[in-house]
């Protein structure tokens, strides 16, 4: 039987991931943290096997925590599980000590798979990071009229988000206008900071511009 323990800020979260695998042979959720110190204070009187750890949680963060559990225990494998897609996050993660990295809408199955891999001490990493990675490879660098420079180009939702910026709306209005938390339009916001590497709001805007979403 495989332990996990569930490590995220959202209760909501983690009763989702386990109810997601309260049925499922071979794996046990036997507790959970809502930040790194809970989680540190948890496994000395509740052993695992997996940690499932968010990386974006107030107090001590993942990666305060992976830096943690490589020296207080060792011998725990970690799969992060985030919203956080660039590559920039997923190399952070596996080079503070994860064994694998899967966002948050992975399916089950794969979820599943990712938890018995990571638990035989096999690496992982989620399909859609992989595509993602594959796509840039494939896909050169684009550096707009403006020198911004976009890495293998933003998603669907990230133009979508990247338009109410540039509209001038806050990170709140943008949350309430996409039926979606304020958090993950942060999460959103922060890759598209990464992907086009903008210093600021300004630079985005011009970006906006000469991608055609706003006119001049």
């Amino acid at each position: 039987m495989i332990r996990i323990i569930l490590t995220d800020d959202h209760a909501i979260i983690r009763d989702g991931i386990r109810s997601l695998l309260r049925d499922e042979p071979g794996l046990q959720v036997v507790g959970e943290a809502g930040n790194g110190e809970e989680l540190l204070a948890l496994l000395p009187t509740m052993p695992a096997d997996v940690v499932l750890l968010d990386l974006n949680m107030p107090g001590m963060d993942g990666f305060a925590t992976l830096a943690a559990l490589r020296e207080q225990h060792p011998q725990v494998r970690v799969l992060v599980l985030s919203m956080l897609e660039h590559e920039r996050y997923v190399a952070q993660a596996l080079d503070a000590g994860a064994l694998g990295y899967a966002l948050k809408n992975t399916g089950r199955s794969e979820l599943v798979y990712a938890l018995h891999t990571v638990a035989a001490d096999q690496p992982f990493l989620c399909t859609a990071i992989g595509l993602s990675l594959l796509r840039k490879v494939q896909i050169p660098d684009q550096v707009t009229p403006d020198g911004v420079k976009v890495s293998g180009g933003l998603s669907k939702r990230e133009l979508e988000v990247l338009q109410l910026i540039a509209e001038g709306l806050t990170n709140a209005e943008i949350a309430d206008k996409l039926f979606t938390s304020k958090r993950t339009i942060e999460t959103h916001r922060q890759n598209i900071i990464e992907k086009t590497q903008a210093k600021n709001t300004a630079a985005l805007i011009k970006f906006a511009v000469s991608s055609g979403l706003l006119p001049e």
